[in-house]
């Protein structure tokens, strides 16, 4: 039993410690320069299946396929401004990491600060109506001297 278990020991050290068969990183592009502008309008762009951050930092196969566009766009000439207007003109202003502010954006770069204003508003009138409540109406002159004589005091 103890050969078993130091065969299975030599086994699994060996699986453990062999070196792994993996690639090396490298730029899907041989021009660096290339692959910096692809980096550069990928950081602009959305990753739409992760949608909270950029193409450049997703694995997402849909990030991959986008950085792949942007490369074989700017091989065929196209500038960094075209690439990113047949993004937005493909997939909406969505696409862009930070979108422009016009009409149609409004709420959503708006949206934040309304629903904070909403929120503090909701906030105070509340806290207003909690204090209103906590603190009794005063006792008028009838129902102080009918409390005091079931008391049992007098007035001085």
């Amino acid at each position: 039993m103890s050969r078993l278990a130091l065969l299975l020991a030599l086994l699994w050290a060996a699986v453990a410690f062999a070196p792994a068969d993996a690639q090396q990183a490298r730029p899907m592009a041989a021009d660096p320069a290339l692959e910096e502008k692809v980096l550069r309008i990928a950081t602009e762009l959305r990753c739409l299946v992760c949608q909270n951050e950029t193409i450049a930092a997703s694995h997402a196969d849909l990030a991959i396929d986008l950085k792949n566009q942007i490369r074989e766009q700017l091989q065929a000439g196209r500038s960094e401004r075209e690439i990113l207007d047949y993004m937005v003109q493909r997939y909406g202003d969505f696409v862009l990491y930070n979108p422009p502010v016009k009409p149609v954006t409004w709420l959503l770069w708006g949206g934040p600060f309304v629903l904070l204003v909403g929120m503090l508003s909701w906030l105070w009138v509340t806290l207003r109506r909690r204090r209103a409540l906590a603190e009794p109406p005063p006792l008028s002159d009838d129902e102080l001297r009918r409390a005091r004589e079931l008391l049992g005091s007098t007035p001085k």
